[in-house]
């Protein structure tokens, strides 16, 4: 098979979709990789890097996606992008379909089989998302603990205190790989953390992490008004694979934070969790609604890609083996994972909670390719 990886177009995105580490073992599988020029600059992986490794460097953005048969990117298609599409390629990317019906339904008119790293499943995990959703994580305490200094419009209060000045509030809503690593970092940063989640187990694994410091919290409509009225800093790491994320901050709420307290809307790449929330870039990365800094940055990881590159190329890589090697058809039949992963398909969606969010009626993957799914497999049904 034809891999291509194309250099990122997205407004401050510096990852690219695979290291030279996995050209060569992709090259030593008998595929064949063609990566754009520049592709890898953002993550300081130079043309050569991928050339001594076994790649083909083409300069043409057509030409790539005229050649390939399998397009492995890092984030959602741009309309270029997806104006170049033939029914007979795949895309392996990021897609965030919820928030975005045009794509949607933009990427069905193409006929490709578009593959979803963020609902790729297996045994209940998101491996492909996990990695990014580390990063991301630990990034929002982070940035979140910067944009409360006073010359960056915060309330000028530090994330941990110090002796005899109290620490900083901070609420994480959700508990998964975000919010957990979330979390932590804040709670290693000395600040007081309370986590809210409607999972008691995920709850029961934080609880005590920090002694006196991580406070768990089951998540209600009460309990998150009382817990985000009075926050420094709210983290917003909620999420329903491949679904609209639930509205939790309503923009009430927001009017009654602390003047100056700021939101950290990690869930914004699938709608974002507070109804103020709206895309941001690393360009341009806050705006103020009702008093409160807004960060809603659609791609965190991007501001650390050399790390992020390599942590999602350490992820996907078997899988792209498995589609290049086998074919995405018989990849898809043979890895319940993979088929978990597909949003698009011969024009239909085949995910249900896509389906949902966009407005458009879902099919059943076996019902275009007709397989055998494993007993304990969940995938959709009508």
């Amino acid at each position: 098979m034809i891999i291509g990886v194309p250099s990122e177009v997205d407004v401050d995105e510096y990852r690219v979709a695979i290291t030279p580490a996995g050209v060569r073992e992709l090259a030593g599988a008998g595929m064949t990789v063609l990566v754009q020029a520049g592709a890898g600059d953002g993550s300081k992986l130079p043309d050569s890097a991928y050339e001594s490794q076994g790649a083909r460097i083409i300069e043409s953005f057509e030409e790539l996606f005229d050649t390939a048969e399998l397009i492995v990117k890092v984030k959602d298609p741009s309309p270029r992008e997806v104006a170049l599409l033939k029914p007979e390629q795949t895309i392996f990317s990021f897609l965030h379909l919820a928030p975005q019906p045009e794509l949607a339904r933009q990427l069905m008119e193409t006929g490709a089989t578009c593959i979803a790293y963020e609902t790729v499943e297996q045994e209940g995990r998101l491996p492909l998302l996990a990695p990014m959703s580390e990063i991301a994580g630990r990034m929002s305490a982070q940035v979140g603990a910067y944009f409360l200094e006073k010359m960056i419009g915060g309330r000028g209060i530090l994330l941990g205190g110090v002796a005899g000045v109290p620490p900083a509030k901070v609420v994480v809503l959700g508990s998964g790989i975000v919010g957990a690593n979330a979390a932590k970092i804040a709670a290693g940063m000395l600040a007081n953390v309370v986590v809210l989640d409607k999972d008691l187990d995920k709850l029961r694994s934080l609880h005590g992490y920090v002694s006196g410091r991580l406070t768990t919290v089951m998540s209600t409509a009460l309990s998150i008004e009382e817990q985000v009225s009075t926050a420094d800093l709210v983290i917003c790491a909620v999420l329903n694979p491949g679904a609209t994320a639930p509205k939790l901050i309503s923009e009430k709420l927001v009017e009654e934070m602390v003047p100056h307290s700021v939101i950290v809307d990690v869930s914004i790449d699938q709608g974002g969790c507070a109804e103020t929330s709206r895309m941001t870039t690393h360009s341009e990365p806050t705006y103020l609604a009702h008093d409160v800094i807004h960060y809603c940055v659609g791609n965190i990881p991007g501001a650390v890609p050399i790390t992020s590159t390599f942590a999602l190329t350490n992820a996907t890589l078997p899988y792209i083996v498995d589609l290049g090697s086998e074919g995405t058809i018989a990849a898809i039949r043979r890895n319940d994972a993979l088929a978990h992963g597909v949003n698009v398909m011969e024009g239909k969606i085949t995910n249900q909670a896509v389906a949902d969010s966009v407005g458009l009626p879902h099919y059943q993957l076996s019902s275009i390719i007709p397989f055998r799914l494993s007993s304990s497999d969940q995938f959709p049904v009508s």
